[in-house]
């Protein structure tokens, strides 16, 4: 017997019993269409925090100062003071490969305008800062260098607290007060409201205000160096070429060690690529979690293709047994029965494939606790699901296809 006869033969015993049918693949549907869904959700979110990070900007590193040791007990990188403004200058003087600087300071400060309050991070920076970081600035502008060196008292707000404190007016031009740790107000002059790029896993980056590095360190902070220099928290670095990520790391290394005397770094580099690829892992771990755990549904729907095909085996005795006292081989029995069970797990597969897109493509653009849901089907991850379905068909339908092929057609003929 061919195949496509053996496979005529199965759609017709389904035929002749579709609910038992469709039950029977009910498992391999749910299964399938809640590995694709899930998957999509994890492949979704992968995707938006590459987009993030990659959103932050271009070729970028991250210059952190190290840590402090009291008792024997290390606090948490970037506790030490030991980067400042002036190492930030020589790097983007001395280092070749370096296209642009802008290191940064900054807390938690409340922000008062027309009878509102609003507390937020105040950042201080350079005007380096909007190239270096992507970051544009939707009216108005940003301050200059003239500002940095002059410690003007400019801000520019960043969406967020210009929409609480000013709502739909135009806060150019405005003045604002800012108090820092506590300290008396100072009073600012609005020169700009940077662009809305919304709240993400990274933090929100249209929650801030920023200031002149060299005022923030005057008017708002007192924080200083042993070496009399300002003190920064992050040294932003944008390097000319992807290709040059590593050739910097280096250089500024040697830099800042030479600097400030050591042998032991008390600063830390990390790329921008080292966050893509920690975020990539922990996005890819919770992608398998989450396709392992509907996958689990998949095993389910075998088990009961399995316990359908051994009553269907029950069922149908009389006729294995009329088929082979008729000339029909062990090896035919086990095609046809195998064939059923693939047969069912096929099908199944396939509109659990559609019930899986059509939940994910609902699922695209929900929003859970404030946050957007996104998801992102992949041919991989349907690939990957349908080919299982048809697996754990085959798997659970050998044992009750050998047990119809092993039965005896004397035996089988006498069964009622």
């Amino acid at each position: 017997m061919n195949l496509w006869e053996s496979v005529r033969i199965a759609l017709r015993a389904l035929a002749a019993n579709k609910l038992r049918a469709l039950l029977t693949m009910l498992g391999i549907i749910i299964g399938v269409g809640a590995v694709i869904s899930l998957m999509s959700v994890g492949r979704g979110a992968q995707a938006t925090i590459t987009e993030q990070i990659q959103g932050m900007g271009t070729n970028l590193l991250f210059v952190r100062p190290g840590s402090t040791q009291q008792g024997g007990v290390r606090a948490g990188q970037g506790t030490a003071p030991t980067l400042t403004f002036d190492d930030a200058g020589a790097i983007a003087e001395q280092v070749s490969s370096v296209a642009a600087v802008a290191p940064e300071v900054g807390g938690v400060a409340q922000v008062v305008a027309a009878g509102q309050n609003w507390s937020t991070r105040v950042t201080g920076t350079t005007d380096a800062y909007p190239q270096v970081r992507n970051f544009r600035v939707a009216a108005g502008d940003f301050f200059t260098r003239q500002n940095v060196d002059a410690r003007s008292r400019v801000v520019v707000l960043g969406c967020t607290p210009a929409q609480n404190l000013f709502g739909d007016a135009d806060p150019v031009g405005e003045t604002v007060r800012i108090s820092l740790f506590g300290r008396p107000g100072v009073s600012f002059r609005v020169i700009g409201v940077m662009e809305c790029k919304g709240g993400t896993s990274l933090g929100n980056q249209d929650d801030q205000v920023f200031v002149p590095l060299t005022t923030y360190q005057s008017s708002l902070s007192t924080g200083r160096s042993v070496r009399g220099s300002y003190i920064v928290s992050t040294i932003n670095v944008q390097v000319v070429d992807q290709d040059l990520m590593q050739d910097a790391v280096q250089d500024i290394a040697a830099l800042l060690r030479q600097r400030h005397r050591v042998n032991q770094d008390d600063f830390t580099i990390q790329s921008q690529e080292d966050f893509l690829n920690t975020a990539t892992q922990i996005t890819g771990v919770m992608t398998v979690l989450l396709g392992a755990i509907a996958g689990i549904s998949l095993v389910v729907g075998g088990i009961g293709i399995m316990n359908i095909m051994l009553v269907s085996v029950t069922e149908r005795t009389r006729e294995i047994g009329i088929r082979k006292a008729v000339g029909a081989r062990r090896r035919d029995i086990l095609v046809q029965f195998v064939i059923e069970a693939i047969v069912v797990s096929v099908l199944g597969g396939l509109i659990g494939m559609g019930l899986g897109l059509l939940i994910a493509r609902l699922l695209a653009g929900a929003s859970f606790n404030g946050q957007r849901l996104n998801t992102l089907v992949t041919p991989d991850a349907v690939l990957l699901a349908f080919t299982v379905s048809a697996m754990v068909g085959l798997f659970f339908g050998i044992y009750p296809a050998m047990r119809a092929a092993r039965l005896h057609p004397i035996e089988a003929l006498r069964y009622e």
